[in-house]
C-alpha cells in the first residue's frame, strides 16, 4: 500500500496512491492518519474520491510533525569521501521538525553558510511505539513504510561546529516524500539516487548499509522511545556535493518515487 498527504479544497487529507493505466493516482481518501494504524496500513478505512493524478496534487510532507532521527556515515564510500572513519556503531543525530519540507517546495540556503549539500536517503516511518527492543526482536512490525529524504546539510558549518545540530537543522533542510510505501524491501536492496538538474550525482543501494535497519532501529530504541509517525533517515551514499540557487535536487528512491525541491 502507498499513501500520500495532500491538500484538496484547502483541507489536508491522506490519500491512497495506486497505479491506474500506468499513472500514479490518488484514488481514495484515508479516513484516519496512517500512523494510527499500528502494524498494517491495510487496516486504515478509506472512502472513494474522484481520482487525482499524484503529479497534479498539492503534496505535503507525508509525515506531519515527526521526531526526525538520522544516521550518519552509513555507507563506507560516503565516510571515505569526507575523510571520516567508518563508525563502530550507528552515529545518530536529530533534525528538528521545523526542518521538514514538502515535495516541490524550496530549500532556502542560509546566508551564513557558504556551502549547502544535498544528501539523498531512504527514510523509515515508525508504525508503533518502539523502546528497548531486544537483540533478536524483529523490527519489521515497527515499520509503517518507507519514503525519500534529502538530508540537506550546511557542510561548512558542520565542519566548523564539530557537532551537527546547526548544519542539519535549518528550516527547509529536510524534504520528505512524495509518498510512503510498505511495498519495498530494503533488506533485498533498494536503489537510492540523487540528481541535480537531471544529472546523476549519487547512486547507492541499501544492500550497502554498514548498519542494516534491524541494527539501526534496535540501537535507537535503546536511547529513546520512537513514536508512531517518527522518521528515521538511514544515511546517504557517496557523491554528496554543493548546490546553488536555482538548481533542482531530485532524490529518487526505488519503489517510492521522486522527491524534487528547488534551491533558493
Amino acid at each position: 500500500m502507498k499513501y500520500c498527504r495532500f491538500q484538496l479544497h484547502h483541507q489536508t487529507h491522506y490519500g491512497l496512491v495506486e497505479s491506474v493505466a500506468g499513472v500514479e493516482q490518488i484514488t481514495r481518501l484515508l479516513l484516519s492518519p496512517p500512523e494510527e494504524a499500528g502494524e498494517s496500513l491495510e487496516d486504515v478505512p478509506t472512502r472513494r474520491m474522484d481520482h487525482l493524478s499524484l503529479a497534479d496534487a498539492v503534496l505535503l510532507a507525508p509525515v506531519p510533525v515527526p521526531q526526525i532521527v538520522c544516521v550518519g556515515r552509513n555507507y563506507r564510500d560516503h565516510a571515505a569521501e569526507l575523510g571520516n572513519e567508518v563508525p563502530a556503531e550507528p552515529l545518530i543525530f536529530f533534525k528538528p521538525p521545523s526542518s521538514l519540507l514538502a515535495p516541490g517546495e524550496e530549500v532556502r540556503r542560509p546566508q551564513i553558510s557558504g556551502r549547502v549539500d544535498y544528501e539523498g536517503e531512504l527514510g523509515v516511518v515508525v508504525a508503533k511505539t518502539c523502546y528497548q527492543l531486544g537483540p533478536e526482536q524483529d523490527v519489521r512490525p515497527y515499520i509503517l513504510g518507507y519514503t525519500a529524504v534529502n538530508d540537506v546539510t550546511a557542510r561548512d558549518l558542520q565542519s566548523k561546529d564539530g557537532q551537527w545540530t546547526r548544519a542539519k537543522g535549518f528550516d527547509t533542510f529536510c524534504p520528505v516524500g512524495p509518498l510512503v510505501t510498505d511495498e519495498i524491501d530494503p533488506w533485498a536492496g533498494i536503489g537510492v539516487e540523487t540528481r541535480i538538474d537531471g544529472a546523476v550525482r549519487q547512486q547507492g543501494n541499501t544492500k550497502d548499509f554498514i548498519f542494516p535497519l534491524e541494527v539501526i532501529i534496535r540501537y535507537i530504541s535503546q536511547v529513546m522511545t520512537l513514536m508512531p509517525g517518527d522518521l528515521i533517515s538511514t544515511g546517504t551514499p557517496k557523491g554528496v556535493g554543493p548546490v546553488v540557487a536555482g538548481e533542482v535536487m531530485e532524490v529518487i528512491v526505488e519503489g517510492v518515487g521522486s522527491l524534487r525541491n528547488r534551491v533558493s
